[in-house]
């Protein structure tokens, strides 16, 4: 699997890790399907309370108002427009998922909503603008599996 990040999603991104400063913060990706396996994050939730130094959890409810909108904006559109996964942020962290990110990350794709597939992606700021980042693929009935990140 590939995905690019648009340039709009990369500012929201950086200005967020900027004032979030060393606490986790992060949200959902939300994707539009360019081909089969390769997809482009073209918006993003961004929860800026729930984070600490050290662990960030979302709560599904706050951004359940971001994933309406984007349906809205993409005319429901489901089969190139859906969600595509989860970020957050390791200020002070290799960007690679810890036991517990991969475990909730098997626990949404092996859950009950349906969700057959989703990407983790984490990312950190260095020097202030260059963004680090690592995706990964869960799906059901597979290991988890890196994702190629091409420029966008």
């Amino acid at each position: 699997m590939r995905i690019e990040i648009t340039p709009d999603v990369k500012v929201t991104l950086r200005r967020s890790l900027r004032a979030a400063g060393r606490r986790e913060i992060g949200g959902v990706l939300m994707g539009e399907q360019i081909e089969p396996g390769h997809f482009r994050v073209v918006d993003m939730s961004v929860d800026n309370e729930t984070g600490g130094r050290a662990h960030f959890v979302r709560s599904p409810e706050a951004h359940a108002d971001a994933l309406d909108a984007f349906f809205r904006r993409t005319e429901n559109e489901y089969e190139r427009f859906n969600y595509l996964g989860e970020w957050h942020s390791h200020p002070r962290f290799p960007v690679t998922p810890s036991v517990q990110d991969a475990a909730s990350m098997v626990d949404l794709v092996h859950g009950e909503r349906g969700i057959d597939f989703a990407v983790l992606l984490i990312v950190r700021l260095d020097w202030w603008r260059w963004i680090a980042s690592s995706c990964t693929l869960f799906h059901r009935g597979h290991q988890p599996s890196v994702v190629e990140i091409l420029e966008g």
